[in-house]
C-alpha cells in the first residue's frame, strides 16, 4: 500500500509518521507550504516546520518533498475568509483549509499517485455496511472531526487518522520515548498552517481599521468605540476593553460599523436555543428520514463538549434546536452535526443569521 503522510513540523504528524512505521509502511512524507513569501506582513516562516519535518523523515529513512499551494491557499481560503468577514459573518478557515487545500490541492498534485493519506488530526475512520463515515477521536478536548467536517465522501474514504486512539498525553510520551524531533514543541495555536499568525494581524493587513460605536443592546448607550466591526465576533468577550463587563458581543450592524453588546453572565440576548443551517454537506450519506425529527449532537465551535438536541429539514435548510440554551450562536460559523451518540460525524452547514 502506497501511502502519503501530511506532515507540519508539529508532534502529532510526526507521531503519526512514527506509528505508521512501526507498522511497517514506509510512508512518503509531505509538507505543505501555504505562507506568503513574498509578504512581508504575512510570511509563516515556514524555515523551522520543515527542518523538524525533514529530521523525522532523515530519522526514519523516509522521502520527503515540499509541495507548494501558497497560491491555490490565497485564491480559496484567504479570500473566503476575507468575503465572509466583510459580510459581518465568522468563517473558519480552517475547515475551508482542510476541505480545499490539504485534501483538495494536494490530491491534485501528489495525492492522486497514493492509495492513502494519513495526517496528525484527531479524528478516525468507521466502515458501516460498506461505506467509510468520519468519526470522532477517543480524546475528546483533541476531536477535531469539527474541522473535517467540509470533506467529501472521496476524500473521507483514502484518509487515515493513526492519531484517533490516542489521548494527547500517550501522544506527547510517544514522541519522546522515540526521541522525535518536534517532541517538545508546542501545538500552535493559529490560522490553520498559518500557525504563528494572529488572527486579527491577519484581518487588519486586508480590511485595515475604522473606529465604530460600541453600544448597550438594551439601553442603546455608546459605552465605547472598536476599530472595526470585523474584529468581532457574536458571543466575544475578551479584547472588548471595557470595564465593569462581562461584556458580550450581542450583534453587529456592518453598515453602520456598529458593534452591539450586553452586560452579564446570564443575559438572556447572548442565548439561544435553534439555529438554521443552510447549504448543508453530508460526508458520506444522509442518514436522515426526511420531514422526521432526529435525535443528535452538535459543535457551533471548536470546543471539547457536544450540544444536545434535534434536526429537522425545513424547506431548503435545517433547523437545528437545541436541549439546553447556547451562547454565541455566530452567523458564518459551521453548525457540525454528530450522531446521537457522537461517534459519526454526519455533516456541517454553515449557521444563517
Amino acid at each position: 500500500m502506497e501511502i502519503a503522510a501530511l506532515i507540519s513540523g508539529g508532534v502529532d504528524s510526526a507521531v503519526s509518521v512514527h506509528l505508521l512505521c512501526e507498522q511497517g509502511y514506509k510512508p512518503h512524507l509531505f509538507y505543505i507550504k501555504i505562507g506568503m513569501d513574498t509578504d512581508d506582513g504575512l510570511t509563516c516562516t515556514a524555515e523551522e516546520d520543515i527542518e523538524l519535518a525533514e529530521a523525522t523523515a532523515r530519522k526514519y529513512g523516509l522521502d520527503f518533498d515540499i509541495i507548494d499551494l501558497q497560491k491555490e491557499y490565497w485564491e480559496r481560503v484567504v479570500a473566503y475568509t476575507i468575503d465572509k468577514v466583510k459580510q459581518g459573518l465568522t468563517p473558519n478557515p480552517d475547515v475551508m483549509c482542510n476541505k480545499l487545500i490539504k485534501f483538495g490541492c494536494f490530491e491534485e498534485k501528489a495525492g492522486y499517485a497514493y492509495d492513502k493519506i494519513v495526517t496528525g488530526h484527531y479524528a478516525s475512520t468507521r466502515i458501516i455496511d460498506g461505506q467509510t463515515w468520519l468519526a470522532t477521536a477517543k480524546d475528546p478536548v483533541k476531536d477535531q472531526t469539527d474541522f473535517l467536517a467540509q470533506i467529501d465522501y472521496l476524500q473521507v474514504s483514502k484518509l487515515m487518522f493513526p492519531l484517533g486512539e490516542y489521548m494527547k498525553e500517550d501522544v506527547r510520551r510517544i514522541a519522546k520515548e522515540a526521541k522525535l524531533p518536534s517532541a517538545l514543541r508546542k501545538d500552535s495555536q493559529g490560522i490553520c498552517f498559518l500557525g504563528k499568525i494572529n488572527y486579527n494581524d491577519f484581518i487588519r493587513r486586508f480590511l485595515g481599521e475604522q473606529t465604530g460605536k460600541i453600544i448597550e443592546i438594551e439601553s442603546g448607550r455608546i459605552i465605547g468605540t472598536h476599530r472595526g466591526f470585523w474584529f468581532h465576533t457574536i458571543g466575544q468577550r475578551k479584547g472588548l476593553g471595557l470595564s465593569g463587563g462581562p461584556w458580550f458581543v450581542i450583534d453587529k450592524d456592518v453598515e453602520q460599523n456598529i458593534v452591539y453588546v450586553s452586560r452579564g453572565y446570564d443575559t438572556e440576548k447572548q442565548y439561544g436555543n435553534t439555529f438554521q443551517l443552510a447549504g448543508f454537506h453530508f460526508i458520506t450519506a444522509n442518514p436522515w428520514t426526511e420531514g422526521k425529527e432526529t435525535e443528535i449532537r452538535f459543535k457551533i465551535r471548536h470546543t471539547d463538549t457536544f450540544g444536545t438536541g434535534y434536526i429537522v429539514k425545513e424547506n431548503n435548510h435545517y433547523l437545528v434546536t437545541s436541549n439546553e440554551k447556547i451562547q454565541g450562536i455566530a452567523p458564518g460559523q459551521f453548525g457540525v452535526i454528530y450522531d446521537k451518540d457522537a461517534q459519526l460525524c454526519i455533516g456541517s452547514g454553515e449557521i444563517r443569521r
